[in-house]
This record gives structure tokens, sequence and C-alpha cells, in this order.
């Protein structure tokens, strides 16, 4: 099975990292496994001050529901845990870094085996995916039985 996870960029061209989230006029979605990546979707917003406002964030969390990450210029500590509640490791990076080459350093860690926050956001993934297990479970039904 191929290994495939969402990841956001926190941009205003499309080409570079160099958003504050929390100001954020467009994410760049991608999907990336071991073999490449693809883009998937963008999301734009109105412009926005960084005036501490959190309401703003919601619909921000909201829409990178499904991303494993989002990579951006600077984030308030608000957001880090609140986007750590939905399962999305913030990743701050170098102001103007490339997409290309952030999404190729993902690309080249999927291959060779994730570790970190990358191994962390699969398995989060996984059990995200597997919602409905305590359902199945529970149709089953079980017997307690006798101990030995």
């Amino acid at each position: 099975m191929t290994t495939k996870i969402k990841v956001a960029f926190a941009t205003s061209d499309g080409q570079h990292v160099n958003q504050h989230f929390g100001a954020a006029g467009m994410f760049a979605i991608y999907l990336v496994d071991a073999g490449g990546s693809r883009p998937v979707e963008t999301i734009r917003f109105r412009e926005q001050k960084m005036d501490g406002d959190e309401d703003k964030l919601a619909a921000k969390i909201t829409a990178l529901d499904g991303c494993a990450a989002v990579h951006v210029q600077a984030i308030g500590p608000s957001a880090i845990n609140r986007l750590g509640v939905e399962g999305i490791q913030a990743i701050t990076v170098a102001p103007g870094a490339k997409i290309a080459s952030l999404l190729d350093s993902l690309i080249r860690a999927l291959d060779r085996g994730p570790e970190g926050w990358l191994a962390g956001a699969i398995a989060r993934g996984e059990r995200r995916a597997d919602k409905g297990r305590f359902d199945k479970m529970a149709e089953e039904g079980w017997e307690e039985g006798e101990e030995e």
C-alpha cells in the first residue's frame, strides 16, 4: 500500500511559502507519495490582518481538513495548538521557501520511510480513516467466557 498524504502551503503566488498562517490569503494543497506530488486544490481567503482575532482561524483550520501538515512562514501558538487538536502539523519554514523543494523533501522522506512528525501524521491519518472500527466491533458483539 502506498502512503499518501495531503499537505498545505501558505502562499500568495503558488510557488513560495510566504504567508503567516492567520493572514494567509491562499493555501496550495498537494497530494504527496513516494512517487511524486500533484496539486489537488487551491483555497483562497479574503485579505486578513494579523490582529490576534482568533475567530478567523476556524475557517482556515476547517479548510485544511484531511491535511497532514501546513507549511507557513510564521504562525502563532494558539493556531499551532488548534491545528494539533485536528491532527495537522504546523511547519514553519524560511521566508520564501520554494514549494517545489519542500515537496521534493517530502517525497524523499516518504520513499525512505517516514520519521518524526511525518510518521506521526501518517499514523493519525490511518486512525482517522478507520474511525468506524469501534462501531464494527459493537455490531459483531462478543461473549464473555469463563476464566480458565
